[in-house]
């Protein structure tokens, strides 16, 4: 029986959000107002199709961009979160569940030499086309009306843990950290031996405090303990497995 510790990417492992932080790439670090008021609710990776798009076609080439995204600084605390994740894959298996892309997050995990501590990233698929543009696809369809157009987190999640399962791979327990509001609906499929993580001031902290309201709580059985750093997480990660 493993551990299954699951991130959100943006302002979780990193702190900030990598799609935002790519603009510092561009020589005025700014976006023209025709693009930024682009964006529609729940079609982010619509609008970030649009930004990289841009991007490109100011002829900021890919290695400037990954340049720039591999300066995103890490939360604090999580890197030792990560090296302790890293020291123990053989009863510690990670995944990351992210709005981002994945080549944000590869860069980022091979930069900063953490790409061994995480097993699978699932994410907005990315690529450059023949004229260096970076293209982000959505990283799959769903029914949820409750998540994002491109992206609901629970239907990733059960997924996995669906053929972790076939494979005979079953978690005694799963930590789950995030902070935004996209973070919410995975936190339905986990049971109650299981923990949520919410970072402390951000949106899913707030959203779930609601659910834990005696009156409303019917899709939250996992215990809720907040975080402000990686250190909390890794606190609760050794206690679960009596380091």
């Amino acid at each position: 029986m493993k551990t299954l510790m699951v991130f959100d990417f943006d302002h979780t492992v990193v702190d900030d959000n990598s799609d935002t932080w790519v603009i510092r790439c561009l020589p005025g670090q700014t976006l023209p107002d025709s693009v930024k008021n682009s964006y529609r609710k729940g079609h982010w990776t619509e609008f970030m199709g649009r930004v990289m798009n841009y991007i490109g076609e100011q002829k900021v080439s890919p290695d400037r961009v990954r340049s720039v995204m591999e300066t995103i600084p890490f939360t604090a605390g999580m890197t030792d979160l990560l090296t302790f994740i890293s020291e123990h894959k053989s009863t510690i298996d990670c995944i990351v569940i992210s709005d981002s892309n994945t080549m944000f997050i590869d860069w980022i995990l091979h930069a900063s030499g953490f790409h061994a501590a995480v097993d699978q990233v699932f994410t907005n698929p990315a690529k450059f086309n023949e004229l260096g543009y970076m293209e982000v696809q959505c990283c799959h369809s769903h029914n949820c009306d409750q998540c994002p157009v491109n992206l609901c987190k629970r239907k990733v999640l059960e997924l996995y843990l669906s053929e972790q399962s076939d494979r005979g791979v079953e978690y005694e327990q799963i930590f789950y950290a995030g902070d935004g509001g996209n973070d919410l609906c995975p936190t339905s499929c986990l049971r109650g031996n299981d923990v949520v993580m919410p970072r402390k001031g951000y949106t899913l902290e707030k959203l779930l405090a609601k659910l834990e309201d005696p009156d409303d709580n019917a899709s939250l059985r996992a215990k809720v303990i907040a975080w402000s750093s990686g250190t909390d997480i890794l606190q609760e990660l050794k206690a679960s497995m009596q380091f």
